[in-house]
């Protein structure tokens, strides 16, 4: 798993928030590849038996569990990452650009290798469950689950690009048109 906060979020932690990033996207104990889930409705308009088609999808938010160390940085993390969203001084509610980030999960093989994987695009923690502490549990480790919301998730092997902004569409078109031009000036016998 590989977690990207906001743009804004180091401006909030002291300290090296890329090493506490890095811990807590190496410290998930539990996640899952989330789900979609097409919404369809039924085509009246056509004789015979009616049909489902689509008009549109949903994704679910999805739960990952973090172990936590002795010090609690992960759960600072997830905890600053909210309160971007919604700060608990003044109970305003802050701007969307501001608290989405994205998240890489990916299904290693035995050597290793990304063999697949999905990003949560404009992702952020929505909810951090309470940690309950025990006097008589010695010794264990303490988790933290949190739930993630997203807008959508895609492929990271088909749909990386996706969708592109107006400038990289660009850029790959003038790109495309230069090398077709460069291409249709090389002789035939050199270009086999």
């Amino acid at each position: 798993v590989i977690i990207a906060p906001p743009p804004g979020y180091s401006a909030k932690v002291k300290g090296g928030p890329k090493d506490v990033v890095r811990k807590t996207s190496l410290e998930m104990a539990a996640v899952a590849f989330p789900g979609v889930q097409l919404q369809a409705e039924e085509d009246t308009n056509i004789y015979g038996p009616p049909r489902k088609i689509v008009r549109g999808q949903t994704f679910a938010e999805i739960v990952t569990q973090i172990r936590c160390s002795a010090d609690m940085k992960e759960k600072n993390f997830i905890d600053t990452w909210q309160r971007l969203a919604a700060p608990r001084t003044d109970f305003s509610v802050g701007y969307y650009s501001d608290y989405v980030g994205t998240m890489q999960i990916f299904q290693l093989d035995h050597e290793d290798k990304r063999r697949y994987g999905v990003e949560l695009v404009e992702c952020y923690p929505i909810t951090m469950a309470e940690q309950s502490l025990d006097y008589s549990t010695q010794n264990a480790i303490s988790f933290l689950n949190v739930t993630w919301s997203y807008r959508y998730w895609k492929n990271l092997t088909d749909e990386a690009r996706l969708p592109q902004s107006l400038a990289d569409s660009l850029a790959t078109l003038a790109r495309n048109t230069v090398e077709r031009q460069i291409r249709s000036r090389i002789p035939a016998i050199i270009n086999r």
